[in-house]
């Protein structure tokens, strides 16, 4: 399925009420946008067999559960030479994904090659993260780290 194309304004509505409330029932949905829940489920369905919903999540407060500093760390790599084994992107990318304190992790153009989105305790865990895992691995050549004073705007819902 073409995604742009393949979505009328049935499906984009329904999307954008699951991202508002992804435990919401088909009547509710169906009442909304003008469907029976029959039919609610038939595009739900065909929007997850599509990939265009990737999945269902409960979204956690951070601070809730005692995680209350977040980072965002520009990460720049050393360059590949022709005397490693292996490519020191390819390396980091599998690291990154057993680091629990990173909760997203971009790869950018530019003078950095990472942005990384780090949550934390605090400025200890913080440290100990930086000093014992993120500076101590092969790849890593530098980084600089932007903390986040106040959140002006958080969601996970795209504009559909």
């Amino acid at each position: 399925m073409n995604q742009l194309h393949a979505l009328d304004k049935l499906d984009k509505a329904i999307l954008r009420l699951l991202q508002q409330n992804g435990r919401e029932t088909y009547d509710v949905i169906g009442e909304q946008v003008g469907l029976s829940s029959s039919a609610v489920l038939r595009r739900v369905k065909r929007l997850e067999e599509a990939g265009v919903i990737d999945r269902y999540v409960a979204l956690v407060k951070p601070e809730a559960v005692g995680l209350g500093l977040t980072a965002y760390l520009n990460v720049r790599l050393e360059k590949h030479t022709e005397t490693h084994k292996r490519n020191p992107m390819d390396v980091f990318r599998v690291s990154v994904q057993a680091w629990p304190e990173v909760v997203e992790c971009a790869s950018l153009t530019g003078e950095m090659d990472y942005l990384l989105r780090v949550v934390v305790q605090d400025m200890a865990h913080y440290s100990r993260f930086i000093m014992d895992t993120l500076l101590k691995h092969p790849s890593v050549q530098d980084c600089k780290t932007s903390f986040v004073l106040d959140r002006v705007k958080a969601t996970t819902a795209l504009p559909v």
